[in-house]
């Protein structure tokens, strides 16, 4: 009888050439580069608050002597822009925490996605914001052509062929993620 052989043990990965620890260690570093793009960002959003309380105060100036329908118009216009404010900080949060470091902040006030929204789940949550936001968009037109506004039929195309965009593209990327979630535990 012959004796079973015995594994060999797995050899030592080979040690990295020193320049490529430091090219490594560099590209590793680059993250931080996207740092400013999120204060950017955060700077944005200041500028869409500022946006938010113009529209409001327009808005809310004349609330008393309102149509129902233009209080809706009002409402949307403003859920329009709390929406685009939400999109941003789920990017600079989500973003900064998958590309660049993760936040160590230990706050009871911490949103409880925060930390848990991987790229996927990133894009996802961008592509739904942008469905709601030209939904509102669309849901805008049609309320206005709906009071007598003269809205170009062109005009209101493009704002249903870019919501059926939005939507399919949508459609498409969470059958992809799916896919791919299908794919990875095979």
């Amino acid at each position: 009888m012959t004796e079973p052989a015995t594994p060999k043990p797995p050899a030592s990965p080979t040690p990295k050439p020193a320049v490529e620890l430091v090219l490594e260690a560099w590209l590793f570093r680059s993250r931080w580069l996207m740092a400013p793009f999120y204060l950017g960002l955060v700077i944005a959003l200041a500028g869409l608050l500022v946006v938010f309380a113009n529209e409001a105060w327009h808005e809310l100036s004349h609330v008393f002597t309102m149509k129902p329908e233009e209080a809706i118009l009002m409402a949307l216009s403003l859920i329009d822009l709390s929406l685009a404010g939400n999109l941003l900080l789920i990017v600079i949060f989500s973003g900064y925490e998958n590309f660049v470091s993760k936040m160590n902040v230990s706050h009871e006030d911490r949103p409880g996605w925060m930390g848990t929204v991987d790229f996927s789940g990133l894009k996802m949550k961008l592509i739904a914001s942008i469905v709601a936001i030209s939904a509102i968009a669309l849901l805008k037109a049609f309320m206005r052509a709906a009071e007598g506004e003269a809205i170009d039929d062109r005009h209101l195309a493009w704002l249903v062929g870019i919501h059926i965009t939005f939507v399919v593209s949508g459609v498409l990327l969470a059958l992809m993620d799916l896919l791919a979630s299908k794919a990875d535990k095979h």
